[in-house]
């Protein structure tokens, strides 16, 4: 599998690389050298968790065995864990600086099915700073670690989709409490990168997450490098995004195959009062050499965009059945900035919308208002975060210079749909060799100041972009054609 996702990676930059060279334009901010993580050198000794206990029989709970291993290690200096080969059930561990932990191949790690295995934490979930299950696996307030290796991470997270949907279905959403279900229905990551320096997590094979399956948060130096995500077997689990990248800079994502049932690679930044509260922006991320198969989003920025997303730098990626593009999303109560971002060298197979820009995304789930049953003096601390009101003229979002260079979509239902507001017109939108077959051209409003260089939307139904509210957007008539190839008259 993984010599077939370098083959399709490999295919992708090939032929990438000769769409662009037909216009010799490509966008290469000065600091995209700059990302990601330094090697890692760690002590040769190595520390094998069998040696402390563990079993990989598949019905151990190995949680303590393998916690005890990593703390010798750290105590000694730090070295390598690694395992015997088997499958290892265990609940949440904890990795600590100086360590290479490398699940080799032959060995799997089975999450705990059991919630309690999972040691509650001060965390931030969905854009709020709440207590919160820990992941599986865990780098929490460390520096110059590698998670490795080519074994198998199974989150075994079908027993926490259902009692999501469970609760969601039967209990909140009739009693109005869509907006909070997400946050009281604790479910397991898979991997946790939190306020970290110097981390590697790469080559590993994941499924079924519980919840997100890496979440890199309040991190900076980090690189994701090879991971094969597989969510989508035996159901799909709900919010199990691939990678999300949450207020942390200085990030490199690469040669990554994700299928999901979310947001595929996702840039997050903070919800509401509590992330304007936080305030710490996301800033400087590559993602590159990637492949993007069933989700919501093969490239997302929000809907957490209170403490701002900016410096992005996205190419060649494909995407496989995705739903959305690129994909903007934010609420009139998350206020930030989502600006300079750059995405060149994307080919789409099966698609949604393309490009989806919302600033009142998802309302059911956006705003929070409790119910008259309830007494807000008694209600969670995390209930109130998410009651409690940020002022209007901080609470509209902004987007502003999107640039978008060769591009190739095929099987769209519908090209463009992009909604700015009155308040927040969005701005600045650069489109260079863009090229996309859709059943519908779709619609733009509140938008102003797009450019576009050798732009084609080829249509189902003959229809153009609908223009809405916005100036300076010239879609003129040779960027329509008909599947027939036949220019489209008005």
């Amino acid at each position: 599998m993984k010599n077939l996702n370098l083959i399709l990676v490999a295919l992708l930059i090939i032929s990438c690389g000769r769409e662009k060279k037909s216009r010799n334009i490509t966008f290469k901010p000065d600091w995209i050298n700059q990302v990601g993580s330094q090697d890692i050198s760690v002590k040769s000794k190595t520390y094998f968790v069998n040696d402390f206990g563990a079993k990989g029989d598949e019905k151990t709970l190995n949680t303590d065995a393998i916690q005890q291993a990593i703390n010798e290690c750290s105590k000694n200096g730090g070295g390598i864990v690694t395992f015997k080969p088997g499958v290892y059930l265990t609940g949440s561990i904890f990795i600590k600086s100086n360590i290479k932990f490398i699940i080799p191949k032959g060995t799997e790690i089975k999450g705990s099915e059991n919630i309690k295995d999972y040691k509650e934490i001060d965390t931030r979930i969905a854009g709020i700073e709440m207590e919160w299950p820990a992941a599986l696996i865990n780098i929490r307030n460390q520096k110059n670690v590698s998670l490795e290796g080519e074994g198998i991470i199974d989150g075994q997270g079908k027993v926490h989709w259902d009692y999501y949907w469970d609760l969601r279905k039967n209990d909140y959403e009739p009693r109005g409490l869509r907006w909070i279900v997400d946050y009281d229905a604790k479910r397991p990551r898979t991997v946790l990168v939190s306020n970290s320096k110097n981390i590697f997590v790469k080559d590993l094979n994941i499924k079924r997450a519980g919840f997100w399956t890496v979440q890199i948060l309040y991190s900076e130096y980090i690189t994701v490098d090879g991971l094969l995500i597989q969510n989508n077997i035996g159901g799909h689990g709900p919010s199990t995004d691939g990678i999300d990248i949450d207020s942390s800079k200085w990030i490199l994502v690469q040669n990554c195959d994700i299928d999901c049932n979310d947001d595929n690679f996702c840039l997050k930044a903070g919800r509401d009062w509590d992330g304007q509260r936080v305030n710490k922006s996301t800033e400087y991320v590559v993602i590159k050499d990637c492949i993007a198969r069933q989700g919501a989003g093969l490239f997302t920025l929000g809907s957490e965009t209170s403490g701002s997303i900016r410096h992005v730098y996205v190419s060649n990626i494909k995407g496989l059945g995705t739903k959305n593009g690129l994909n903007i999303k934010s609420a009139t109560n998350r206020g930030g900035t989502v600006e300079d971002i750059y995405m060149e060298n994307i080919q789409m197979d099966t698609v949604r919308t393309f490009i989806e820009v919302s600033m009142n995304w998802n309302p059911n789930y956006s705003y929070s208002k409790l119910p008259k049953e309830f007494n807000p003096d008694s209600i969670p601390v995390h209930w109130k975060k998410m009651l409690k009101k940020v002022e209007p003229e901080k609470g509209i979002p902004t987007f502003k210079n999107i640039t978008i260079n060769n591009v190739n979509v095929k099987g769209a239902k519908k090209a463009i749909n992009v909604n700015g507001m009155e308040k927040s017109i969005i701005k600045n939108f650069t489109l260079n060799d863009v090229s996309i077959s859709a059943e519908t051209a779709g619609s733009i409003n509140y938008s102003e100041n797009w450019t576009l260089n050798n732009v084609k939307i080829i249509t189902k139904d003959s229809t153009k972009v609908v223009l809405k509210n916005t100036s300076k957007i010239n879609f003129n008539d040779d960027v329509y054609s008909k599947k027939d190839g036949s220019k489209i008259k008005n």
